[in-house]
Parts: structure tokens; C-alpha cells; sequence
């Protein structure tokens, strides 16, 4: 018994099973190492079930009864969301339809939406200037994208006798390539899809592999790539032309700043309700603190 909210009781594997989903997170964006960061992670993972809980305690005790209709309501619509109701199912992580867990998931959707309507009403109707004075202040959020034109050599494995005699070939051609050949005709005869121009075109991030996109978006105009590898086999990129990412005009991006400066007000109103259930609640943290176990030694 780790931790209870007004004295609900949230038990330890679920707190456990916040706390793998957060340091999941962090991982995959390869900010964490081992164990180093584990009390902060298990202090966010308490923080966000105490907050849920709160949220949810709160929203039963002003909308205690929901109607079957609203649920239902709820329901047709998170299954057009969701593009099915199989599709539905499985976001929800639910293989099979269970009634009475569903029903109760869907009365304390339709609680919490209520709720938050409350909260976050009146919700204002920003002004021209206001638009015009957010768009100037983050026109960082509001450019497009950058996108670079690039030519390639590419050699997979079919036919070769090893991968470093590709890796060779790949290097003799960057060589004759840095001593003044041309680029596009080398591509065209060793390129081992004949099908493929050697000129990619234009492309933003997103469009290719990772792996290609991190050489080429480093590139500066003009360069010649060193040999690199990705599941296609060996590459040497040229970049022949950057299109920098600019401002959008305001007429164009004007729906998506209101919606920003409306985003905001409602993260501003949500906080100070969170806060203010928090000020008044009664939080018991009884699990003890712990070394980082990180197989011995320090973290």
C-alpha cells in the first residue's frame, strides 16, 4: 500500500506499471541511462495517478449519476474516432467487450468531460489583436517545413560477395566523386536501381528512413555525404538544394494560432483546478524510499 488519495487506495502495481510506461518514455528518446533517474520517474508516476484520482474523485461527486443515453452518445463517437468499433476495442486496450468495465469506463468519460466544461467556461474569443500579438511572439510554432533536395548513390548486397566489397565500391566512387566526377552520371551507372533517378527530388523529415534523413538534413549545400548504411544497403548523398523553413503568412495559419491561444487558457485553467484539488486533498505516500538498485554500485 504505496499511496492513497482521500482514501482511495492506489495499489502498487499500478503504480509500478506508470512508473515502466514513464521511464519507457524517456528511454526510447534515449534520455535515461539504467537506473539514474528512477526516483524522479517513480515520483511523476505517483503524481500523475494522485492527479487522476483527484480529477476523477471530483468529477463523481458533482455528476454522480450519467444516463444510459450519454453513454451511448459517448460511446457512437469514440468508435467514429477511432475509424471502428474493432479498431475502438483495441485503442482502449480491450481484446474483448466487457460491459460492465466499459460502461463504467464511458460514465466517467462523460463525468470528466462535464467537468471540464465547467472549468474551463467562459472560454474567451480572442480578439484580432490578441491573434496578431500571439502569432508575432511564437512565430516559431507556425513555419514550414524545411525541406532539401537531394541526389544519391545507392548499392545493395544482390550479387556481391561480401558487404565490404560493396563498401569499397561505395568508397572508390565517393573518391572519384570528391576529385571531380560527376555525380549524377556515376549514380546513374552504379545505382543498383536502374528504375531510380539519382535525384530525389524535394522532401521534408518523415518522408524517408531515420537513418538517411539524419545525414542528409546534417548536409550542408553542396556536400558529399561519407559512405553510410541502412536496411537498403550503402549510401553516398549529395545535397543540392535547401528550401530553409520561413514564417506562414498570418491569413493562413490564423484558425491554428486561436486554437493555440485556446489551448492554452484551457491548460492554465485545468492547472489551477488540479492545484486546487491537490490543496484540499489528503495525500498519503507510505512507501518507503530505496537505494537505485542498479545491479551494485552507483547510479
Amino acid at each position: 500500500m504505496a499511496l492513497i488519495i482521500n482514501g482511495e487506495t492506489i495499489d502498487d502495481e499500478i503504480i509500478e506499471e506508470e512508473f515502466r510506461h514513464i521511464k519507457g518514455h524517456y528511454e526510447r528518446a534515449l534520455q535515461v541511462s539504467c537506473c539514474e533517474r528512477d526516483p524522479e520517474f517513480r515520483g511523476m508516476a505517483k503524481d500523475n495517478l494522485a492527479s487522476r484520482a483527484l480529477l476523477q474523485q471530483e468529477s463523481r461527486r458533482r455528476f454522480p449519476e450519467v444516463s444510459e443515453g450519454e453513454t451511448k452518445a459517448r460511446l457512437e463517437k469514440l468508435i467514429e474516432q477511432s475509424g471502428g468499433e474493432e479498431q475502438f476495442y483495441m485503442s482502449i486496450g480491450m481484446p474483448f467487450k466487457d460491459e460492465s468495465l466499459l460502461q463504467d469506463n464511458l460514465a466517467n468519460g462523460v463525468r470528466m468531460d462535464k467537468m471540464l466544461n465547467h472549468v474551463y467556461s467562459p472560454e474567451p474569443e480572442p480578439a484580432e489583436a490578441d491573434i496578431q500579438a500571439y502569432y508575432e511572439a511564437n512565430v516559431k510554432h507556425f513555419l514550414t517545413e524545411e525541406q532539401i533536395r537531394v541526389s544519391h548513390i545507392s548499392l545493395n548486397l544482390s550479387g556481391a560477395r561480401s558487404r565490404a566489397e560493396v563498401y569499397q565500391t561505395m568508397r572508390d566512387l565517393r573518391d572519384q566523386v570528391l576529385g571531380g566526377a560527376d555525380f549524377d552520371a556515376l549514380a546513374a551507372e552504379h545505382n543498383s536501381n536502374k528504375d531510380m533517378s539519382p535525384d530525389l527530388g524535394w522532401f521534408k523529415k518523415g518522408e524517408f528512413m531515420e537513418e538517411f534523413e539524419a545525414i542528409a538534413f546534417s548536409m550542408r549545400d553542396g556536400e558529399i555525404s561519407p559512405v553510410f548504411i541502412t536496411q537498403l544497403g550503402f549510401h553516398i548523398c549529395r545535397l543540392t538544394d535547401r528550401k530553409a523553413a520561413v514564417p506562414k503568412p498570418l491569413d493562413e495559419v490564423r484558425e491554428a494560432v486561436r486554437a493555440r491561444i485556446l489551448e492554452e487558457f484551457r491548460d492554465g485553467k485545468f492547472n489551477e483546478f488540479l492545484d486546487t484539488l491537490k490543496d484540499g486533498a489528503k495525500i498519503e505516500d507510505t512507501e518507503p524510499e530505496e537505494d537505485c538498485d542498479c545491479g551494485g554500485g552507483h547510479c
